[in-house]
């Protein structure tokens, strides 16, 4: 490689691997402007790589959905890890939970927030493809984490731990719905103090 080219490499190693820069690309696209409409060669020039690099690093462009949709799935993991660093009780926890949705509302969205990222994604996607499935996996574990947190609240007492965190999973469900449609995070703020009020009354 010439000197030219080595200088013109050396950014790209900074910015991150291909793999790294490309699942950056995808997260941005694909948030903006929507699955289907994202093509390929969108996310490769956003990425600053070659065609051959995308397919040297995701089978196809629904394995690159698939990565996508697991790393917006950790990214949310980790807001509620730290949120949770500062919960003292179940109610905290619950809490917790909401603040990390809102502290993905807040994040510096190209076209401002359009709701979850997760559900955008899966509403453009067949019935059947795996993608849905690793949506309906995180809704899941969002609700599982609310029962725990319950559970903690009200020890003994499993189903109605179970039921309240049903009702707190569709009520966050909603808030994020009705956030991305107005594109502001007021809706999770709301969604919010209705939780902690239910809460505090079981």
């Amino acid at each position: 490689m010439s000197d030219t080219g080595t200088a013109a490499a050396r950014p790209a190693r900074r910015r991150g691997t291909a793999r790294e820069r490309l699942l950056a690309a995808a997260a941005r696209r694909f948030y903006a402007d929507g699955v289907a409409a994202t093509g390929i060669d969108t996310i490769t020039a956003e990425a600053g790589v070659a065609k051959m690099s995308l397919y040297n690093n995701f089978a196809s462009k629904a394995d690159l959905v698939r990565a996508y949709l697991d790393a917006r799935h950790e990214e949310w993991l980790g807001l509620y890890r730290r949120r949770l660093e500062g919960a003292r009780d179940g109610r905290d926890g619950v809490l917790a939970v909401f603040d990390a949705y809102a502290d993905h509302a807040a994040f510096a969205y190209e076209h401002g927030f359009r709701g979850c990222g997760l559900l955008n994604a899966a509403a453009e996607l067949p019935a059947g493809d795996e993608g849905r499935a690793v949506v309906r996996r995180h809704k899941e574990e969002v609700e599982s984490l609310l029962a725990g947190h319950l559970e903690e609240r009200l020890p003994g007492r499993p189903e109605e731990a179970r039921a309240a965190a049903e009702h707190l999973a569709f009520l966050l469900e909603g808030a994020t719905a009705r956030a991305g449609l107005e594109g502001a995070g007021t809706r999770l703020a709301h969604a919010r103090a209705m939780a902690a009020d239910l809460v505090d009354r079981l």
